[in-house]
């Protein structure tokens, strides 16, 4: 008996109880579907969060007041010190820092003529366009400049542009940002969102007046563009140390790289993605026991079968390899059935919600059709041992 016969005995033999094969495979399409579902947001997820902090470049440091292993959250108070403009200077004399950005940021009125937009207002310098990798699509950015003295300009974002001016040219106009005037400059290059929030919709003014305007002192984020992503984690060392000497031995300041970050989102995924494993195995479990039961269920139906074949010639080897490619198959058509409905699912949750973003692995294809495969193997053995080690005698006497 060659392959070929092998496959087509096992063929037929599941194709004779069409629906009790296709019961059997349930567990196996489940369990493969929830995989590449679960597995195809997960992915989506993580590639969606990658590219959007990497929107800002890979080399991008940013230092926030507040410890968050002592305060919870960055930026919200609870510090002994504040960051200062001060800090940043003494930051930037560190080797490795190329460029960087002090920021204050929060919401106020623009005023344009009768049109008013409450929008976000961040105090920035002229490094901001290099530091944050953004483009200006019309005049220029912030001006050079002492950062503790500003001239009231602003850049606008494309999207407050539009509302405030639509088609119309906005370079030389003055705007009231919180009732002080601004004149416009520029006009950014549109970015998009950023989780969620539009970044197009949004101005900037120098920082030395964007304090004032909310009331601060202090800044809320400084922004550092390092010159070599090699050296982020070296420079954000110093970064620490300096910090720490500057504030009297205190390390009330959180430090955030991109790396760093993306890999605690990488974390995460991996967690959700043990989770989804553990799902997947639970159903592929149910689905080892149901062929199992079919395997044994088939082997007492046909035990005259194969005390025949035996009896005609056919070896144990020959028994054992028709009942595991039985096995096989079955496992094996459930595993493209639960691809095909994993794959739909994905694409009709995609359609239903657009935002969420969904990406199969193919890794993840070729491993649940790999492992789908060989858990009806492993279930189909036992079985196939015992129609292999049957008595040919004994057998031809069962019916």
């Amino acid at each position: 008996m060659i392959l070929e016969d092998v496959m087509v005995q096992a063929a037929r033999a599941v194709s004779r109880h069409r629906l009790r094969s296709l019961l059997t495979t349930l567990g196996i399409v489940i369990g493969v579907a929830s995989v590449i579902l679960l597995t195809s947001i997960g992915e989506g997820a993580r590639q969606h969060i990658v590219s959007e902090f990497t929107q800002f470049g890979t080399n991008l440091v940013s230092i926030n007041p507040g410890h968050s292993e002592t305060s919870g959250m960055p930026g919200l108070g609870g510090t002994v010190h504040e960051l200062t403009l001060a800090d940043m200077e003494a930051l930037l004399r560190l080797r490795g820092v190329a460029k960087a950005v002090p920021v204050t940021m929060g919401t106020a009125p623009v005023e344009y003529g009768e049109l008013m937009r409450n929008t976000f207002i961040y105090g920035s310098t002229s490094d901001g366009p290099e530091v944050w990798s953004m483009g200006v699509r019309q005049g220029r950015f912030l001006p050079a400049g002492d950062l503790r003295r500003g001239s009231p300009v602003a850049v606008l974002g494309p999207t407050l542009k539009r509302e405030l001016f639509g088609e119309a040219n906005a370079l030389g106009e003055h705007v009231r940002i919180a009732g002080q005037r601004f004149r416009v400059i520029g006009v950014m290059a549109p970015q998009g969102q950023f989780l969620g929030f539009d970044i197009d919709d949004a101005a900037y003014v120098p920082v030395a007046l964007s304090m004032p305007l909310f009331n601060r002192d202090d800044l809320q984020e400084i922004d550092l563009l390092i010159a070599n992503t090699s050296l982020i984690d070296a420079v954000a060392e110093s970064m620490r140390e300096l910090l720490i000497d500057r504030h009297h031995g205190e390390e009330d300041f959180t430090i955030t790289t991109q790396t760093g970050m993306l890999e605690s989102f990488g974390r995460i995924i991996d967690v959700v993605s043990g989770s989804v494993g553990g799902i997947g195995a639970i159903s592929l479990l149910v689905g080892a026991i149901g062929i199992l039961t079919m395997m044994w269920i088939t082997v007492n139906e046909r035990t005259a079968e194969i005390g025949l074949a035996k009896a005609i010639g056919a070896t144990p080897r020959q028994i054992l390899a028709l009942y595991l490619a039985e096995a096989a198959m079955l496992s094996g058509a459930g595993g493209i059935l639960g691809l095909l409905a994993g794959f739909g699912a994905s694409r009709l949750l995609h359609a239903a919600v657009p935002g969420l973003p969904v990406h199969t692995p193919p890794l993840y294809v070729a491993l649940a059709l790999a492992v789908s495969v060989l858990v009806g193997l492993v279930s189909g053995l036992l079985p196939a041992r015992r129609a292999a080690r049957l008595d040919p005698v004994v057998a031809l006497g069962a019916e």
